[in-house]
């Protein structure tokens, strides 16, 4: 099972495609790390927020999740470089992984927030001076900064750090409901270079994630995802308030997705009780179509035939000079 932990709905930038920044949870009602305890083993989790090392208790946090998840990884925007540096050198087998919106006119722009591509980068290379392992960065993308994401591609690859994608998404967790791409051929061309250059590499994870980027293709073409969501099954989130929810993507305006209360439940309780299975039950036929890491790398470790085939097939056509099959 995999979880994404939201520690806070607190955050420093200001970005154009997303409002939590203008909604945040207050200190006093956010869960503190001991709820944490209740968790059962993950195979992976994933610390975000807002941003988490706005979290007081974040080391505390990351102490106790290090005993429940085989795999931690941080979500942040890397701008609070000391106090991130100090909970790694603590706990140097954790992962991180900062958002960087494009190169530095771009990730300003979009982040709301000065330097902070400066400070991202700065943060990228101190988690590297300590011997952080597993560290990167990831952009989402949208019309302003989708010519980017190869230039940073290029950048991750030349640092030997990790590179994820997403796109921009509407959702009550967001606040938005006004993101779209209308520049769709070009957002989509650069998707596809990238989707190639990750097949030319020799590592079989930029291969899997070439499937990924290929699922975004599809998501912007507004087609099907490509595997079905286990939101509630294979993975939920918990929210700030201790809520246990299958998802980011769901709308808690027109459905009620908390299964239950971490303060008021043991998660037993929750994940057997009868609320969670009707939220499953939501979930098989929620109309949005999301393709969002939390909830697609989940899925494609559970159907790991289908995005082999398609990695085996289109391998096959980068390695005979033909163009990769993205219809």
């Amino acid at each position: 099972m995999e979880a994404a932990i939201i520690t806070t709905y607190r955050c420093i930038c200001k970005c154009v495609m997303c409002n939590i920044w203008k909604y945040p949870s207050m200190p006093g009602e956010e869960f503190k790390a001991e709820l944490l305890n209740s968790l059962p083993r993950l195979s992976f989790c994933n610390i975000t927020g807002g941003e988490p090392f706005l979290k007081e208790d974040i080391g505390e946090l990351v102490f106790i999740l290090s005993k429940k998840a085989k795999r931690i990884v941080i979500s942040t925007n890397g701008y609070l470089t000391e106090r991130i540096l100090g909970v790694a050198r603590e706990h140097k087998n954790i992962g991180v992984r900062i958002s960087i919106e494009g190169l530095p006119a771009a990730n300003d722009e979009l982040r709301g927030i000065k330097d902070g591509f400066d400070h991202g980068m700065r943060t990228l290379l101190g988690l590297q001076r300590i011997g952080v392992k597993d560290i990167g960065f990831g952009i989402t993308v949208s019309d302003r900064n989708a010519k980017d994401m190869l230039e940073l591609y290029q950048l991750a690859k030349a640092m030997n750090l990790e590179f994820a994608t997403a796109v921009i998404h509407n959702s009550y967790y967001f606040h938005k409901y006004d993101n779209e791409i209308s520049k769709k051929d070009e957002v989509i061309a650069c998707f596809r270079e990238l989707v190639d250059e990750l097949l030319k590499t020799k590592r079989v994870k930029n291969w899997y994630r070439a499937y990924f980027n290929y699922g975004i293709i599809e998501r912007i073409k507004g087609g099907p995802r490509l595997l079905p969501c286990g939101a509630g099954t294979d993975m939920f989130f918990l929210d700030p308030w201790g809520e246990i929810r299958p998802c980011n993507g769901m709308d808690s305006d027109s459905l009620d997705n908390s299964m239950g209360n971490l303060k008021e439940q043991t998660f037993e309780d929750i994940w057997n009780g009868r609320k969670a299975g009707e939220i499953r039950e939501k979930v098989r036929s929620c109309p949005k179509n999301c393709w969002m890491i939390g909830t697609a790398s989940p899925a494609m470790k559970k159907d790991i035939l289908t995005p082999t085939r398609w990695v085996l097939r289109n391998k096959l056509k980068v390695f005979l000079g033909k163009e990769i099959c993205v219809d």
